[in-house]
């Protein structure tokens, strides 16, 4: 008989684990809250009553698409999942940006390349950006900026780890001393806060360095990679284009898949520390049943897996007791970033690629879907008026706005009005207006964020995020679970486990799931191969400077810029050569 395994929650992680079980022989059950949605966080939406007979509803997105080039776990599987005419399955569904505009209110906007420059009309931009932009940044604060990228660059992986691990991102990159009395202040809308917001979806004054520099720089190492592609999207909505051809594959492989279930009870004998079975009820039914397999894996977010975790688990692993820490409120380990879309009478482009609305209150990110869409025409949601789609992101959902309220205390109708109203002052500051509320035919909201008092935990908002997004907060690593747990038979796979992407996306989601795979594999002593599991990129000319900081780390000694060492081996070389030289004639 096959061995069985139970999945609970079928987003990213949980597709990911049952893909990698299935193929490797396992009996595989899934079960999933949403009612028909697949993927979690990563799927995308209908946008409920806009379909027209004989016409698909609206799309609509959850939160941010973005496909950097150091992806390496989600792409590797999304090659495995086939789709029809693609050699490379889903993964030939990702389509290159080549541009980012950074909007500035009341000033025009900024627009770059996101990859090497490869054509002359990347070199033309590259130009135009440096000579024309008014960022209103100093000599100094570049000088700042750079001399923190370099120190990241040239620091030890120890150092990163217990040192940047427990400094907010905001801390490190940022002092007194360079914005003074100036507001707003260019250096912290530039290079501390606005960028990391956006297109890290994380917090910047909570963030560690460890997780925001990671990332920052595998972002920089690709845009100076002239093989890389930075920034990736897909060519069209999220569901059609790779979540449920991938839940069609797992099918196909034997894959059962329990849709409108939510788990409600993990039943751990201490005595023979494992999992006896667990509770699931049925949404439709509202009937409670067992699941017995002979491994588990939570797959859940930490915000529910904080709620499962229970006496009997705690008394076989005492650390689990660190994942409900880690969601406390206190804690601001989850954050809200949510999806807002604009259905339009006219296509409108914006650049090839995101956006950035650098000093938008809410930290707003818009992408023009159309253009990256071509076998998907807007002509055919909905009632086959619309043209244009305009998807935004918002980032930070506790900063008041132009209205002077935070989104998490508005009503729906006020997120859509007041992010209009922030994108009109992003992105109308050129020779003409690009956009106009003229050009709304219809807007949505992403159906996670209820208005609800009875749910909140704080009563003064408004309203709540079904599914907030994990913040690795400074010195959170250390409540951070890895995949295999101190109960024999459950492995935990979500974004909150230890992982070398170590940021809340669906490649973390993936990299969880491959150690939890592993660890299956490892204790039923299976002899199908391992799941792979790739480190970030560390570029190896840097080697030599991460060594020698490791050393200075391992002494107690801070970290330094300077290799007095190199000049003293750049004479030895040298002297050599010439002694060699001489030997020769």
């Amino acid at each position: 008989m096959k061995t069985k395994v139970a999945i609970f929650g079928g987003g990213v992680a949980g597709m990911s684990a049952a893909h990698e079980l299935a193929e490797r022989g396992f009996a595989v059950e899934v079960y999933e809250r949403q009612p028909r949605y697949v993927g979690g966080k990563a799927r995308s939406t209908d946008v409920p009553h806009s379909a027209a007979p004989g016409q698909a509803p609206l799309p609509g997105e959850h939160g941010f698409r973005f496909f950097p080039g150091f992806y390496r776990h989600i792409t590797d599987t999304m090659k495995r999942i086939p789709y029809p005419g693609n050699a490379q399955g889903v993964f030939d569904n990702l389509v290159m940006t080549t541009r980012v505009m950074m909007t500035r209110f009341g000033k025009k906007p900024i627009v770059s390349i996101v990859n090497f420059p490869k054509t002359l009309d990347d070199w033309k931009t590259v130009v135009e950006a440096v000579l024309t932009a008014d960022t209103g940044l100093t000599t100094s604060d570049k000088e700042v900026f750079a001399a923190r990228i370099w120190q990241l660059l040239t620091s030890s992986y120890e150092r990163r780890q217990q040192v940047y691990e427990r400094i907010a991102w905001w801390q490190y990159m940022s002092t007194d001393q360079q914005c003074g009395t100036r507001q707003p202040c260019p250096y912290e809308e530039y290079c501390v806060g606005g960028l990391t917001h956006s297109l890290v979806a994380a917090q910047p004054k909570l963030m560690s360095t460890k997780t925001g520099g990671d990332i920052l720089l595998q972002l920089l190492l690709l845009m100076a990679n002239p093989s890389a592609h930075t920034d990736r999207v897909l060519n069209g909505p999220t569901n059609d284009v790779w979540l449920f051809p991938w839940l069609r594959h797992l099918q196909s492989l034997g894959v059962t898949y329990y849709h409108h279930h939510l788990t409600t009870e993990f039943h751990c004998d201490p005595q023979t520390q494992q999992i006896n079975g667990v509770t699931v009820v049925n949404l439709d039914t509202h009937e409670a049943r067992l699941v017995q397999a002979d491994y588990y894996i939570s797959a859940v977010p930490l915000e529910r897996m904080a709620l499962l975790i229970n006496p009997q688990m705690l008394a076989v692993d005492a650390t689990l007791g660190f994942i409900v820490d880690l969601a406390q409120p206190s804690r601001h380990s989850l954050n809200w970033m949510n999806g807002v879309q604009y259905y339009l009478n006219q296509d409108v482009p914006l650049t090839n690629g995101h956006v950035i609305c650098i000093d938008s209150p809410w930290a707003l990110t818009v992408i023009s879907q159309p253009q990256f869409w071509p076998k998907f025409p807007m002509s055919g949601f909905g009632d086959g008026q619309v043209k244009g789609l305009l998807s935004v992101d918002v980032s930070d959902w506790f900063a008041p706005g132009l209205n002077g309220k935070a989104a998490s205390e508005c009503t729906l109708p006020e997120i859509i009005d007041e992010v209009w109203n922030q994108l009109e002052k992003s992105l109308n500051n050129g020779d003409a207006p690009l956009i106009s509320r003229s050009m709304i035919l219809r807007a949505n909201v992403d159906s996670d964020i209820k208005e609800e008092d009875g749910q909140l935990r704080n009563p003064t908002v408004s309203a709540h995020d079904a599914e907030p997004l994990l913040v690795n907060t400074a010195n959170s690593w250390s409540l951070r679970p890895e995949a295999a747990t101190g109960i024999r038979n459950l492995f935990l796979a979500s974004d909150y486990v230890r992982t070398n992407t170590d940021l809340a996306t669906m490649e973390g989601a993936n990299e969880a799931a491959r150690r939890a795979v592993n660890g299956i594999l490892a204790a039923s002593g299976s002899s199908a191969p391992y799941c792979e599991i790739w480190p970030l990129h560390e570029p190896d000319i840097l080697a030599i400077p991460r060594w020698f900081d490791r050393r200075r780390f391992a002494r107690g000694l801070p970290w330094t810029g300077e290799l007095p060492w190199i000049g003293r081996v750049l004479h030895t070389l040298n002297y050599y050569y010439h002694k060699l030289r001489g030997f020769r004639q």
